[in-house]
């Protein structure tokens, strides 16, 4: 059941990977934006990014700029965006090998 499952998750993410690899894309380039903006360093602006992405949001740090808080609202929603389809597709990959092993 579980090679079944991980079979479909490869499958689903094969047909959605230009989907999960654009939202990726828009909050890395919005992290690397902050980075500019803030004058914070490359590595502290990816942490924020998905620290905001992933809504954990520490606190540890905040944009002071009001570019760059539009930029984690962006950051926000894409990373909503991106964990909705990674459990829809999660869900589907565990539909599919249920139907497979219920054969």
């Amino acid at each position: 059941m579980r090679r079944q499952f991980f079979a479909a998750l490869v499958e689903e993410l094969g047909v959605v990977w230009p989907i999960l690899s654009g939202i990726i894309a828009v909050m890395l380039a919005c992290g690397t934006a902050i980075w500019r903006i803030e004058d914070w360093g490359l590595g502290e602006s990816l942490y924020f990014t998905f620290v905001t992405g992933l809504t954990i949001g520490y606190g540890d740090f905040t944009p002071k700029q009001f570019s760059s808080r539009v930029l984690a609202l962006v950051i926000g929603l894409a990373g909503i965006v991106l964990t909705g389809l990674i459990a829809a597709i999660t869900v589907k990959a565990l539909n599919a090998s249920d139907r497979k092993s219920t054969k």
